[in-house]
């Protein structure tokens, strides 16, 4: 930052002042512009940090992912029982849409008889 070599202007010319305050624009001039290279500066680092921390939990989400893959492959004994019989609940269904579907059966018969 820009500084005086005196305390105050009143002993200077006009042209001193001038030469003054040219100055004074130009060093408030180049601060401004410092400011805002470090702003657009500290705004890159933040998206980059961002770009980065994207980029490893999207590398860890499929190491986890490829893990569960890995691990899918073979299946136990009692899961492969599971899938073949139904259960309990599900019979019972099934054995009521079949009788439902009897009953109306007969009762189309007994209607066109």
């Amino acid at each position: 930052m820009f500084t005086f070599a005196c305390g105050s202007i009143e002993g200077l010319t006009l042209n001193q002042k001038r030469e003054t305050i040219t100055a004074l624009k130009k060093s408030i001039s180049m601060e401004v512009a410092q400011r805002r290279a470090n702003k657009v500066a500290e705004k890159e680092q933040k998206a980059f940090n961002a770009a980065m921390k994207r980029e490893v939990a999207i590398a860890r989400a499929q190491a986890r992912l490829q893990k569960l893959l890995d691990k899918a492959s073979p299946v136990g004994s009692k899961a492969i029982k599971a899938n073949k019989r139904a259960s309990a609940c599900t019979v019972i269904q099934q054995e009521a849409v079949e009788a439902n579907a009897i009953a109306l059966k007969f009762a189309a018969k007994k209607r066109s008889a």
